[in-house]
């Protein structure tokens, strides 16, 4: 097979990141993963290992580290998806999240542009805070609610990542595709910091109680981890994507009292749904959306981006991934 490219990922041992490696590297890629394991996991790389031979390098590090690096080699594409991850994560440690996601990405800039290299940044639906007008499209405006409510800090700081890398394309010329990530889901994901389906797919295979957050009524839309790494190796291809932001993930809403009868249904689980309120999981104050869901028009006029993989098999797949694992929770 050809190299047709280099490759760098960041936040490669993740679970998305670990996916779009394995895309990178069927395709010809030579790779390298930068990935401090806070939430990542080496594991997660044993299939692109197996695929790639030589091609496939791993530097435990964070961004900020290897941008330090003089033996950092010279990238062709960027691939920039190390973040702090998951709410729970974000409302016990509001300081490390802030940090990681604005820093880390300016290293992630500054490697780019050391080597005029194509730089994706993954970005988060978050960034539309608590906007009400539905579907959400890239061009709407962003609402976010008080500096006291720790739970909209996650999302101005990855809308303060998005006005970095734009400014880097604006000022510099640098060749940057911001993508929006609605819920994605799928084997590799744990709910170690509150991640609902593989939350309720663990309590599903052990018969414990599926908690649901609040009254179970607030709907999202859930993209199969596969088909959305499939959208991000295709935007930075696309040309005249570049200084562009999309919103990528699926655009069919469940509720999540609806998605918990759901996993019970698909593992034939005994589990019972109980709802618990909000202050109880994350202390008093916490805001939610009742609505998330995203416009597609933009990706798929882009790309064609549809995503193909149900729900149900999803759910399928991540129980079958979880259950050959210990089911005491490892990193994300």
């Amino acid at each position: 097979m050809s190299i047709s490219r280099t490759s760098l990922v960041t936040g490669g041992a993740g679970f998305i990141g670990s996916h779009l490696v394995e895309r990178l590297l069927a395709r010809g890629d030579r790779v390298t993963v930068v990935d401090d394991l806070s939430t990542g996991c080496e594991a997660n790389l044993r299939q692109a290992r197996a695929q790639a031979g030589d091609r496939l390098v791993f530097l435990q590090a964070t961004v900020s580290d290897a941008a330090h690096r003089a033996d950092l080699p010279r990238f062709d594409q960027v691939h920039h998806l190390a973040a702090a991850v998951g709410v729970r994560r974000v409302m016990q440690r509001p300081m490390e999240s802030l940090e990681t996601n604005v820093m880390e990405t300016g290293a992630a800039i500054r490697i780019a542009r050391r080597n005029g290299s194509a730089l994706l940044l993954a970005s988060s639906s978050e960034v539309y805070g608590k906007s009400n007008k539905l579907p959400f499209h890239e061009s709407d405006d962003v609402v976010y609610g008080p500096t006291t409510i720790t739970r909209w800090s996650y999302g101005c700081s990855k809308a303060l990542d998005e006005y970095m890398g734009l400014a880097a394309h604006r000022e510099d010329g640098l060749r940057v595709v911001v993508a929006r990530l609605f819920n994605t889901v799928g084997p590799r994901q744990v709910g170690q910091w509150g991640m609902v389906l593989p939350r309720f797919v663990q309590a599903a295979l052990t018969n414990r109680p599926i908690e649901v957050h609040g009254d179970g009524l607030q709907s999202r839309c859930f993209a199969d981890v596969r088909d959305v790494a499939s959208g991000l190796e295709r935007l930075l291809d696309f040309a005249a994507a570049a200084g562009m932001v999309f919103n990528i993930g699926s655009d069919t809403p469940i509720t999540i009292h609806a998605l918990a009868e759901l996993v019970v249904q698909r593992t034939a689980s005994r589990s019972t749904i109980v709802h618990v309120p909000y202050e109880t999981v994350f202390g008093d104050g916490f805001e939610d959306l009742r609505a998330r869901q995203p416009d597609l028009s933009r990706i798929r006029q882009a790309i064609g981006f549809n995503p193909a993989i149900s729900l149900q098999r999803t759910i399928d797949d991540l129980a079958a991934s979880l259950s050959l694992v210990p089911h005491k929770e490892h990193a994300a």
